[in-house]
């Protein structure tokens, strides 16, 4: 009798021991060259700033090559990594963005839930020193053992007190309208 009892705590002790390796949760840090891009309008044409500089970790739980949950997330883009190959709209989008003071580009994240392949990512925003709160879809994926999530957010600068830059004394003017998208690889 006492044997059987013993027999069945270890077996006990064995699953559980099994169920905590397969479900562990563990640190993914973020991959070099992320796609992140800034882009919107003017009075004379559309524009993009790319940046394929950030850092950034994710504590999450994987099984199977996905993610079952996500617990934390922080990535972080230097704001004067965003080019778009002219230097004056650089400098303005860098005066905009008061890169003077606030160096950086962060996405915190506060709580995830997936629905299929679909994570809903909710956290903080934080760009030119202002906080916010935001709700971001993106789509995961993976290969060779590393993660990736697809999304985009759109807002508005004046949602993070930014003046939209203008150029030409005035006469070509950024749109209050802007769309950032995100391609992130964790490994």
């Amino acid at each position: 009798m006492r044997h059987q009892i013993l027999s069945k705590v270890i077996l006990v002790i064995v699953f559980l021991a099994s169920v905590q390796f397969t479900f562990a949760q563990r640190t993914f840090q973020l991959q070099t060259k992320p796609e992140l891009v800034i882009s919107g309008t003017s009075t004379l044409h559309d524009w993009s700033m790319p940046s394929s500089t950030a850092t950034g970790t994710m504590s999450a739980v994987e099984s199977g090559g996905k993610l079952t949950a996500i617990n934390s997330m922080k990535i972080t883009m230097p704001a004067e990594s965003i080019k778009s190959g002219k230097r004056g709209m650089d400098k303005k989008a860098y005066e905009a963005l008061k890169t003077d003071k606030h160096k950086n580009v962060e996405f915190t994240l506060n709580s995830a839930t997936k629905s299929g392949n679909t994570w809903t990512l909710n956290g903080t925003f934080n760009i030119a020193g202002v906080s916010k709160s935001v709700s971001l879809k993106a789509q995961e994926s993976s290969s060779g053992g590393v993660i990736s999530l697809k999304g985009d957010y759109s807002f508005k600068l004046s949602d993070y007190k930014i003046t939209p830059p203008v150029a030409l004394m005035g006469t070509v003017k950024t749109g209050d309208a802007v769309k950032m998208t995100f391609d992130v690889k964790f490994k």
